[in-house]
């Protein structure tokens, strides 16, 4: 109504009303007043106090903008990135090898409009010596959609449980269970390493609960130098009898307390 009146009136038909004939029983009808801060008004409309601001650098210089252009009016958002973890085996990690991940994803077909579902590979590179959680992106490689920047997609590398070993940091961890005599008079652990091998490590020493045999050079590789490798560290769990004969128990205590 206002803008009708404005354009048949102008300004002054607004501000001051419209004659009799148009209006209502007074001569004038109530011009219409306006009650805010027009300076508030464009600030809110435009985002700031020059609405051209955005087109142009600190320097004077024309800007290059997205489809949209204007901060916050159709301007390109990126979606958030899509996390997947990555399950890879200990001998994985050793080695090295190539994991290839199909993935379905939105395409925008030709026409900018439509899109199709389509599938994609992503081949992964693992390097010997990589570390539970260690991140890759793809970048912008998630759905397609008008006026959005594809979001990135990261794998965090997990590890899998393994029958033999635990992983801490480089070195790599071994329990093996003897009976109380060989810890106390010695053994040969059999190890079968990562890449097959089987290792007879010599225990002369005496072994009680907290004792830990360090095998060097036979953890896992560095990532920064794969030729070279953390520790192999072998715990025990000890076995106790669960009963002695009387025989035998003579032959402990004068073996042991005398």
């Amino acid at each position: 109504m206002k803008k009708g009146i404005y354009d048949k009136f102008g300004e002054e038909g607004l501000k001051g009303g419209i004659p009799l004939e148009f209006g209502g029983g007074n001569p004038w009808t109530v011009g219409y007043v306006f009650h805010n801060n027009p300076d508030k008004v464009f600030k809110e409309f435009f985002g700031g106090d020059n609405p051209f601001a955005e087109f142009f650098a600190e320097d004077g210089s024309e800007l290059v903008l997205p489809f949209g252009g204007l901060r916050g009016r159709g301007a390109m958002k990126q979606d958030p990135p899509i996390v997947r973890d990555l399950y890879l085996s200990l001998e994985d990690l050793f080695y090295g090898c190539t994991k290839k991940i199909k993935i379905s994803r939105r395409v925008m077909n030709e026409d900018g409009l439509t899109s199709t579902i389509r599938d994609k590979i992503l081949t992964i590179d693992v390097q010997p010596g990589w570390k539970q959680g260690t991140r890759i992106t793809f970048e912008k490689e998630g759905d397609q959609g008008p006026n959005v920047i594809p979001a990135d997609i990261t794998f965090v590398v997990q590890e899998k449980l393994h029958p033999r070993f635990k992983r801490t940091n480089d070195n790599l961890t071994y329990v093996t269970t003897i009976p109380l005599g060989k810890a106390l008079i010695g053994c040969t652990v059999d190890v079968r390493t990562l890449d097959g091998r089987l290792l007879n490590i010599p225990i002369n020493d005496i072994v009680d609960p907290k004792y830990c045999k360090v095998v060097p050079g036979e953890g896992m590789p560095l990532l920064q130098d794969p030729r070279c490798k953390g520790d192999l560290l072998i715990y025990f769990n000890i076995c106790f009898p669960t009963k002695l004969t009387p025989d035998k128990k003579m032959l402990l205590k004068s073996a042991l307390l005398s």
